[in-house]
């Protein structure tokens, strides 16, 4: 079962799990079902409780209050923290490669470039932080391990792998290039500047990946003239006006 897959059965089995003989009471004396309506809010204000103080710091009264809702609404549909935690992190959006408008500038620094959208990096930024706030957890539960690689991590390894495979097919760059290897190291990068030394992995930073460490990797050169780096970036002023989406 590939990761994706494994993802959204998560989700699916996290949506149909009967009520306990608890909850059918109260479900029985209200004379209804319960309301779902309001979950992905509810697990939207979990995952950025969850980026702010970690596993161990949330609480669910503190993803109540944020989310504007009793705690026992909480308790009815979540047992524990740890099942809203596992629910929140499975649904959180996932940036669908099919479906995205992915650069095709004609280079591979151009195409990594493009990546590099103010609304990506705090967007990144923020699930880097989930995934720091979950290690505790992630160490004793392998489905929440999957889930989080599926969300976090998986999505920019896919979009970096079709690059280099377009850089292939183009003749940029040769076959035997390491995808799979190259494709994760700028997630990695990112998640260990992040989480270990406290930084914010920036525009600059994020340049200073692509020209120091992937281009160099598959033999290409980086610009060095103000003007050859110039002339991209001019061309990357459009895209970063561009809401982006990609993790």
């Amino acid at each position: 079962m590939s990761q994706a897959d494994a993802i959204d059965r998560l989700v699916a089995d996290a949506e149909s799990v009967p009520e306990s003989p608890a909850e059918a009471v109260v479900a029985s004396k209200l004379g209804r079902k319960r309301d779902h309506s309001r979950d992905p809010e509810i697990l939207a204000c979990a995952v950025d409780v969850l980026a702010e103080v970690g596993y161990e710091g949330m609480t669910i009264e503190m993803v109540a209050t944020r989310a504007k809702a009793g705690k026992a609404t909480l308790y009815r549909r979540w047992a524990s923290k740890e099942e809203l935690v596992i629910e929140a992190v499975a649904c959180m959006k996932r940036a669908d490669v099919a479906a995205m408008a992915i650069p095709d500038t004609g280079t591979l620094r151009g195409d990594l470039v493009s990546l590099i959208r103010p609304h990506s990096i705090q967007d990144n930024d923020k699930k880097i932080r989930v995934m720091g706030g979950l290690l505790s957890l992630i160490s004793r539960n392998p489905e929440l391990a999957d889930a989080v690689d599926a969300t976090i991590i998986e999505p920019r390894a896919a979009i970096n792998r079709m690059l280099l495979h377009r850089a292939m097919e183009r003749g940029e760059i040769p076959d035997d290039v390491d995808v799979d290897r190259l494709a994760m190291i700028s997630p990695s990068m990112v998640a260990y500047r992040t989480l270990v030394q406290k930084k914010v992995a920036d525009r600059e930073f994020l340049l200073s990946i692509i020209d120091g460490v992937i281009l160099p990797a598959v033999g290409v050169r980086a610009p060095k003239t103000s003007g050859e780096a110039a002339t991209v970036t001019e061309s990357e002023a459009e895209t970063d006006r561009v809401p982006a989406g990609i993790a």
